[in-house]
């Protein structure tokens, strides 16, 4: 099954006797202004896990599983997801439908954007959501917290991936305790994953990026970022192109930097 939908494939399914169910990730005002008809809108930006361990990271899925069900999500309907561009909202809300087991999940490539260049219609009708019994099934296998990058570090069978800006990277732009990165990660930023009119490149051109920098499919990938966003948006980069052990460390360095017991490096400037 494909991850990405085109604006043309999307509106042909809309048009079908059973359209998937589409969730506008963006910011309210944006949604309010125009959104793709039948779209239901959900914002999850901000609401974040700052604490791997188990029973606040358990609490923070609950409550994202309480809101993807308000919006109808439920495994007997497909769902699309989407933003502005191919972005980190969007990517993000993928990977929690990943996460909690969901059977079928794809972005819209290129986002609001995409729809809007191609001349596709838009409305101002906010779909009224129909809330489901939805519970997801949890896929650990794609999941990070804290115990599990400090279990990588140093392993032969594992990489870390920093999505970050190069600042972040350095620390010389410090947004926690400590600036700076987790020991041996490699970076590359997630806006490496889009081509210039926001949809992501294609499979060789990521393939071939990804190689260049040592990330490769068969060790495992840890992805981080700050708060598990960007993070995510490299996880669905590497699902496009196949990468079979992929996890997302939801904290990030929002956790990782603001606990002074876990080591960290000062990468020089690139």
């Amino acid at each position: 099954m494909s991850l990405l939908v085109t604006p043309e494939q999307l509106s042909r399914e809309l048009a079908a006797a059973e359209p998937p169910l589409l969730i506008d990730l963006r910011p309210v005002e944006n949604y309010c202004e125009n959104h793709l008809p039948g779209a239901v809108h959900l914002d999850l930006f901000g609401i974040s896990s700052i604490d791997t361990d188990p029973a606040p990271l358990k609490a923070f899925f609950w409550i994202i599983e309480h809101l993807l069900a308000s919006r109808g999500v439920s495994n007997d309907v497909a769902v699309v997801v989407y933003d502005d561009t191919s972005g980190i909202r969007a990517a993000r809300a993928f990977w929690f439908l990943e996460y909690f087991g969901h059977p079928n999940t794809r972005v819209l490539d290129g986002g609001f954007n995409a729809w809007i260049r191609k001349g596709l219609p838009i409305t101002q009708h906010a779909a009224t959501p129909v809330p489901s019994g939805w519970t997801g099934r949890r896929d650990e296998e794609i999941l990070a917290a804290w115990r599990d990058v400090a279990d990588r570090l140093n392993s032969p069978d594992a990489l870390i991936l920093d999505t970050r800006s190069d600042g972040e990277y350095c620390g010389t732009t410090v947004r926690a305790a400590r600036g700076g990165a987790v020991p041996g990660a490699i970076h590359l930023e997630w806006t490496k994953n889009l081509a210039p009119d926001g949809t992501f490149k294609s499979p060789d051109e990521l393939r071939a990026m990804y190689a260049r920098a040592g990330i490769t499919p068969d060790r495992e990938v840890v992805t981080y970022c700050q708060g598990g966003y960007r993070a995510a948006h490299s996880y669905l980069a590497l699902r496009l192109i196949g990468y079979p052990r992929v996890r997302n460390y939801v904290g990030s360095w929002k956790e990782w930097g603001d606990r002074v017991d876990l080591p960290i490096e000062h990468p020089k400037e690139p």
